[in-house]
């Protein structure tokens, strides 16, 4: 459990497209075996700690003539901002991913000041 430890508290959220393979024939439709892409977030303010980050899918289009298969993260996580990283494997062609994000932690009070 993440305990906070004053009253301002930040929730930061979005939605990434990570990628629309199918209008150039990119590796998530065309390729097959392991696959991954990675895109990099950017906080609107940076965090006082570590975040709680969560992705998931808000858009998932697939091709019907092969099974799904996907996995999404966050990773890397920052005070700043994290990586959202989506695989996939074996024969699955992913036309198109867009991804939602939450990141929920403690921010800086304004009288706070780092020395060293």
């Amino acid at each position: 459990m993440k305990r906070m430890r004053n009253h301002l508290i930040g929730v930061d959220h979005g939605d990434v497209v990570l990628f629309s393979d199918f209008e150039h024939d990119g590796v998530m439709w065309t390729g097959d075996g392991a696959r991954q892409t990675r895109a990099h977030v950017e906080f609107s303010e940076s965090f006082r700690g570590l975040p709680v980050v969560q992705a998931n899918l808000s858009m998932f289009d697939i091709s019907n003539t092969s099974n799904a298969r996907a996995d999404v993260q966050a990773e890397d996580i920052t005070e700043d901002g994290f990586a959202i990283v989506f695989r996939t494997w074996g024969d699955s062609k992913i036309a198109r991913v867009r991804v939602a994000w939450q990141a929920m932690g403690e921010l800086r009070q304004a009288d706070e000041w780092d020395l060293y």
